[in-house]
């Protein structure tokens, strides 16, 4: 039977920024990530938008994505190894959300909570949207807000680059299925992997994305998180344009963000997505590119007449892992010692990576987290009814 301190299941960002936050918190125990496909083909921090924001309606939210934007920030730095960086390209082009007469009142609240949480954020009269966009449609908005911190990165190298980090600080990945997971007096105390066998740990942490709840059922506990399909559009723009997009969010959902040429000759593009909130729930891969031109293209060229003659280069389909209030659970379960869950991030697994490996990092060692208290997203309030909402969901 081999031995770990620590078994991570889920190798995505948010397993390796675990990983790699434990190893920097200086946890010299042995840790092992088991992941079940090392090419990451299908893995939601691997198709993500790539977004990251600190524009959130809840006090926890905003913090945790205002610690990550630090991170992102100085990320190419933080995770090179060797003479291997990563090239994150976190463009800190901000998000702006638009308000029309049904946005508004949402949006104006929104507004003053994270004035007062500390998220750098502004309101932007309709005449500043212009200035900004001025090839937008103004005539039925309100105002805007706009996060000048905020922006995106390259989710391919995010993910690489926690990786890399993780491993070069003694972090051992395990290519493998973990199939079930052994208990005790309440408490865990190891797994059980298809290929490898046995590990006896006494600590283990779900961080499964959209597969965590098959990973709570072999504890024998509920964790009600469930996959749904997101679909994401890239485009060629008619030219290049003269001013570079941050992420735009319409009110009727559709958002875009630009897709900086990788070298010359390369056209300029854009990225898309629109969540479709009765997406059934379940493990769908397949592209529906009928969306196209049934969600996206109208709405987009609604907005930006000047894109009409956009140019589809592809579509793909990722997974959310959804909640039931949208919001991700954090901490050890109440009912099961030394499990530890950092799940349910409902599209914002990737910006908040970040923050949740320094939280779950002082949660394994210290038993709380200093840095950002997370008790509201304790897995218990489900079944208290006591559902966590935050209407900053896109």
């Amino acid at each position: 039977m081999d031995t770990a301190d620590i078994v991570i299941v889920g190798g995505g960002v948010v397993g390796s920024s675990i990983g790699y936050h434990l190893r920097q918190d200086g946890f010299a125990g042995r840790i092992v990530i088991v992941e079940r496909d090392h090419t990451y083909r299908r893995a939601s921090s691997n198709l993500a938008m790539g977004g990251i924001r600190q524009q959130f309606g809840s006090a926890v939210n905003i913090q945790m994505v205002r610690y990550s934007v630090g991170f992102y920030r100085d990320f190419d730095r933080r995770m090179r190894v060797g003479e291997r960086e990563p090239h994150a390209s976190f463009m800190q082009r901000g998000y702006l959300f638009l308000a029309d007469e049904g946005s508004a009142p949402a949006l104006e609240r929104r507004y003053q909570l994270m004035r007062e949480r500390g998220a750098n954020v502004r309101r932007l009269s309709v005449d500043e949207i212009g200035a900004m966009l001025p090839d937008l449609r103004v005539d039925d908005l309100l105002f805007g807000v706009f996060g000048p911190e905020d922006g995106y990165a390259n989710p391919k190298e995010v993910l690489n680059g926690f990786r890399a980090a993780a491993g070069a600080a003694g972090v051992e990945y395990l290519e493998d299925n973990v199939i079930g997971i052994q208990q005790d007096a309440g408490r865990v105390r190891g797994v059980t992997c298809r290929s490898a066998g046995g590990i006896d740990t006494p600590v283990i942490v779900n961080a499964a994305g959209p597969y965590a709840a098959a990973v709570g059922k072999l504890a024998g506990v509920d964790q009600p998180v469930c996959p749904m399909r997101q679909h994401l559009f890239r485009c060629d723009l008619p030219r290049l344009w003269p001013y570079r997009f941050p992420m735009v969010i319409d009110p009727g959902g559709v958002h875009w963000r630009h897709e900086d040429p990788a070298a010359s000759g390369v056209p300029d593009r854009i990225v898309l997505a629109k969540t479709k909130l009765d997406e059934p729930y379940g493990e769908n891969f397949a592209c529906d590119t009928s969306r196209w031109m049934a969600d996206f293209y109208p709405d987009l060229v609604r907005r930006l007449p000047a894109l009409k003659d956009v140019r589809l280069v592809d579509g793909w389909a990722g997974l959310y892992e959804m909640t039931p209030d949208h919001n991700p659970m954090i901490g050890e379960h109440p009912s099961l010692a030394g499990f530890f869950m950092a799940n349910g991030f409902s599209g914002h697994g990737l910006m908040m990576a970040p923050a949740t490996g320094k939280i779950v990092s002082e949660l394994i060692r210290c038993g709380h987290s200093d840095t950002i208290d997370v008790t509201r997203l304790s897995v218990a309030r489900f079944d208290r009814g006591e559902l966590f909402w935050d209407e900053a969901m896109i």
